[in-house]
């Protein structure tokens, strides 16, 4: 494969997302080695120490490259079907069968000490939760806890890589230290340390893994040199061996704080649009025909493990990041706005019963962290309302435990608003009628443009003209 500095031209996005071509493997079947030096052709043994979303693709990417895999994860469970040659995570396409090949093949095992797979490996790549605390500062307690597990099996040798996001300066300055500590060893001399982002979309990430360019920076150049060996046997993509850890750190909070700010745009974009009684996506679809143009999609807030958290590990050491800051509180406060249209809509809350359509954080994907619905739910509680809840990827009591009332889908209901949180292809197909005292549907996602509403019924949404008004002037 190809190892360099800098990433090779991308295509140009002309305005909207594009779909990068997949790189065939390249790879000569791989020359197994004890102990593996980072020698080109050849493959050895490493640890995935969380075996989640994100860790277990990894895992079955690592093994189907020839090298020995263990997955760690505290999760017994999870252990045990990995062990069983089965995937615990349903939404990503190939990973069942890459799963139980590796398995098969006596390249996949799973444990729950982490101390041992580290002894037994060349590399260990972590891949663990670092979320945000009560004060929205990084909580390292999952990641702390995975360094220190890890500790007693590290050797000369030794090459440890973070994936998961961290703080810019944390691979150097917080963690290398505490595993010098630990094993004695001098870093970037016997022991190897690196940050490499994980760059996964969750439902496209094998995709990902040999698509997008892998960046990778050490504490040292002898670490970014073993990390990036690493990677270069066991991806199909362009390695990008970056100048530093905190180059590689801050690659990663840059592309995902873009994102944030970006779609805080776009929400801003919409106000306007509603204001001057045009459609913002029609203005979007123009303006993004030049190339230059690329304005991601408003709606009704950023949810998920990335963009919601990630700005707020550089405003945690940087609050003068005024941009930063404000594209947060511009994306949070969209459930705001969506209440408010609701509340002109209807001359109030109070006992109105609504449906929420969408509580995941993203259509297709089972997983709820920062989704939006949570405080969308909480604040037309708090204003009165009634509260219903539906998503395909949620059981009743699943529904029922996490937010609200469960409403099954195709039952005639006495709502008289329904909001949409996520664009499941599902809700299309929603049918007016069986909601005879609808009065208002707020589409917060765009996914029911063509959905047709009885007369009476009135349509918002983010950037939509609101109907029955008459556009402002911009001078007005």
């Amino acid at each position: 494969m190809t190892i360099v500095s800098r990433p090779s031209a991308v295509p140009s996005l002309l305005g909207g997302s594009i779909e990068l071509a997949v790189h065939a493997c390249g790879h000569e079947p791989a020359i197994e080695v004890v102990p593996w030096a980072g020698e080109p052709g050849t493959s050895g043994r490493v640890a995935v120490v969380g075996a989640g979303k994100m860790g277990l693709p990894l895992a079955a990417q690592f093994a189907s490259h020839g090298w020995r895999v263990t997955a760690v994860d505290v999760q017994q469970s999870v252990v045990d079907s990995i062990n069983a040659g089965e995937s615990h995570v349903g939404e990503e396409p190939g990973l069942a069968d890459l799963v139980r090949t590796a398995h098969a093949g006596g390249r996949l095992a799973a444990t729950t000490d982490a101390a041992a797979a580290a002894a037994a490996s060349d590399v260990v790549v972590l891949i663990v939760p670092v979320m945000l605390d009560d004060e929205q500062r990084p909580d390292y307690r999952y990641m702390d806890a995975a360094v220190e597990s890890i500790g007693p099996g590290l050797h000369q040798g030794s090459v440890v890589i973070f994936e998961t996001t961290l703080p810019v300066g944390d691979t150097r300055g917080r963690f290398a230290p505490r595993l010098e500590a630990m094993t004695g060893l001098s870093a970037d001399e016997d022991l190897f340390v690196a940050f490499s982002p994980e760059r996964l979309y969750s439902g496209a990430a094998l995709r990902n893994l040999a698509t997008y360019p892998k960046l990778v920076g050490g504490i040292g150049p002898a670490s970014t040199a073993r990390a990036a060996a690493f990677y270069d046997a066991v991806l199909d993509t362009e390695i990008v061996a970056m100048s530093s850890a905190e180059a590689a750190e801050f690659s990663k909070l840059a592309d995902t704080t873009y994102r944030d700010v970006n779609i805080a745009l776009a929400n801003e974009f919409a106000r306007y649009a509603e204001r001057a009684g045009v459609d913002i996506h029609e203005v979007i679809a123009a303006a993004n025909s030049q190339p230059y143009s690329h304005i991601h999609q408003p709606g009704i807030g950023v949810g998920g493990h990335c963009i919601p958290v990630y700005p707020h590990f550089m405003l945690a050491r940087a609050p003068e990041l005024e941009m930063v800051a404000l594209a947060r509180r511009t994306n949070d406060g969209q459930v705001g706005q969506a209440i408010k249209a609701l509340q002109q809509e209807l001359g109030g809350l109070e006992g109105v019963p609504i449906l929420v359509l969408g509580l995941t954080y993203r259509h297709g994907v089972k997983e709820l962290a920062y989704s939006r619905a949570l405080p969308l739910i909480e604040r037309l509680t708090f204003q009165g309302a009634v509260v219903s809840a539906y998503d395909p990827l949620l059981s009743e009591a699943e529904t029922l435990a996490c937010c609200a009332t469960a409403w099954t889908w195709g039952t005639p209901g006495p709502f008289k608003a329904i909001v949409t949180q996520t664009a499941d292809p599902l809700f299309a197909t929603l049918d007016p009628s069986w909601f005879p005292d609808l009065a208002v549907v707020f589409d917060g996602r765009d996914g029911l443009r063509d959905l047709a509403l009885p007369d009476g019924v009135v349509r918002r949404g983010i950037g939509l003209p609101v109907e029955g008004e008459r556009p402002v002037p911009a001078s007005a």
